[in-house]
Parts: C-alpha cells; structure tokens; sequence
C-alpha cells in the first residue's frame, strides 16, 4: 500500500511539472475568469469586436497566458490549431480572441457573454444602423438639426482602450482612451448636445481628480439619430459647447482632463441606445463604433 500510495504522489508530482513545462493552463484566475493558452504559429490577432474582419489591437505569441471571462458566437467558423468553431472569447480588456486558437481545461465551461445591448425599444434600431436610413425619429431639442443618418469619427486619435464592464470594473459603461491633457475632444457624430455638466463629489471639476472621488467631472451628452446618446467625461475644464447645440461629426466638444473619478489624463466614452443615457441602455463601444465604421 505504501508503495501504490508513493508512485501515486510522484505521478501527480510529474503531472504537474509536465503541465508547467508545456505551459498547459490552470482551471482559473484569480479574478474568476477561465484560463487559457494560446496555441498558435506565429501569432493570435487580439481583435476589437468578435469577427475575423475586425480591427485587431495587439498579437498574442503562442504559449501565451490569456484570461476569458465570457464566449459569443461569431458570424463564421474558424478552424485552428485546438479545435475547429465559430465562438469567440472575451478577454479580461474586453477585446476578443477566436476560440479556435485557446487550449484551457475541458472541465471548465466558459459562460456566454450577457448581450449588450436591451432586447427591446431604442436597442432594436441597432441592426438597422447604417449610411442609408434614420429608424428612430428625434424628439425634442434633437429635432432641431437635420434627421439624415451622420457619419461616425473616433473621438479622439486612436489608442488603447480600457474595457466595457470587465470583471474588475462590472460597473464601468464605457470605455477608458487615454490621452494627452488638452487633447481635443470632438463628436463622434452630427448631433444635438443634451446634457454638459460637472459631475464630482470632489470641490471642483476644474481641478485633477482622483480614484478616490466619484463623478464624470466635466462632461458631454450628445443625441444622434435613431435616439443614440454618446458621453464624454472627464473633460479638463468647462466644455466648448451648451446644451441645445447642434454639432457635427468631428466638431469640438472641450478637452482631455482627469477631472472627478479619474486617475490620469483619458476620455471615457459611452455609447447608449437610447435618451436619456441610462446604465440600462449602455452598450459596449467597441463593437458599435466597429460597426459603425470607425474602429476605436
């Protein structure tokens, strides 16, 4: 017996160490997501929204440690070097990498993500977004400019990007794009300002914010067609525009600051399908301004 029992802990020893070896990956992390390695030649594009056609952000080298938090179905299967499958996994930054490519442990099951956008009223006009039509007509001050479907620009350069609800921030409704302070701001597309305000439970949004002070600081509401409501916050100072102003794509909302809850120089970005904004009809970013054809 003794004998059985000690060839049993030198296997499990073994296995262990032939795991870490070939870099085999463990159940999970620490943050609750599944882990995973990459298992590719060459490199694993890290992409912004789940499709094979979507801008890709970074490259993964393979054996390299990932951490899904969540899958979704993609438009297409992909045959890799693991398994052959049409599921994409969101990474803990919210980008995304095809599961065909991610060696994890089986007896792990990956939840599906939780849909980001509400299955009802303005959120049913999202797949009907496009260059051609307006599904949702305008009420209100945002029907003071002209109701034709605008063009879509990034609000500020391109750069990285800090992601929507990710298991560290599941409250954050946008996206995190660092910047320069005094970089400028502008409108991710034609519409009508409907909210600027400072936000912040600190003496002043004209001054630095901090982690430890809550608020958006200065910020921007705009309303678009089809009722889309894009935020900008943290702005360094009072912005340029006045609630009722109508706005172009690209026009010059104010500049990057850390004013309110902010722990450096960025822009958060919301996208809402739906006015007012609310946490409800908050959706990711990322994929929209993909869709929309102007990748983050």
């Amino acid at each position: 017996m003794g004998r059985a029992r000690g060839f049993g802990v030198l296997f499990v020893a073994l296995a262990g160490a032939t795991a870490a070896l070939f870099g085999e990956p463990t159940s999970a992390t620490a943050n609750g997501a599944v882990a995973g390695t990459v298992v590719v030649k060459g490199s694993l594009a890290v992409r912004v929204a789940a499709t094979a056609g979507s801008a890709h952000v970074e490259f993964l080298r393979n054996k390299a440690k990932v951490s899904v938090v969540c899958q979704v179905r993609g438009d297409e299967r992909i045959k890799g070097r693991v398994r052959s499958t049409d599921r994409w996994d969101r990474l803990t930054n919210g980008r995304y990498v095809s599961d065909a490519f991610i060696k994890r442990d089986r007896n792990i099951a990956v939840p599906a993500c939780a849909p980001t956008v509400v299955p009802a009223g303005p959120a049913a006009a999202y797949r009907g977004i496009g260059p051609a039509r307006s599904v949702y007509p305008l009420t209100g001050p945002a029907a003071t400019f002209e109701q034709n479907k605008p063009l879509w620009t990034l609000p500020v350069p391109p750069t990285e990007v800090g992601g929507f609800r990710t298991v560290g921030r599941p409250e954050h409704d946008g996206v995190d794009l660092p910047q320069a302070r005094n970089t400028p701001i502008v409108a991710a597309a034609a519409g009508v300002v409907v909210t600027v305000r400072c936000n912040t439970s600190g003496p002043s949004c004209d001054v630095d914010g901090s982690p430890g002070i809550r608020g958006c600081g200065w910020y921007v509401e705009v309303v678009h067609p089809d009722r889309i409501t894009t935020r900008y916050c943290h702005m360094v100072r009072q912005p340029e525009v006045v609630v009722g102003d109508a706005v172009e794509s690209g026009q010059v909302l104010g500049f990057v600051g850390t004013s309110g809850h902010s722990s450096g120089p960025h822009l958060h970005f919301e996208v809402h399908l739906g006015d007012p904004a609310t946490r409800e009809n908050a959706i990711d970013p990322v994929p929209f301004m993909q869709f929309v054809g102007a990748p983050l």
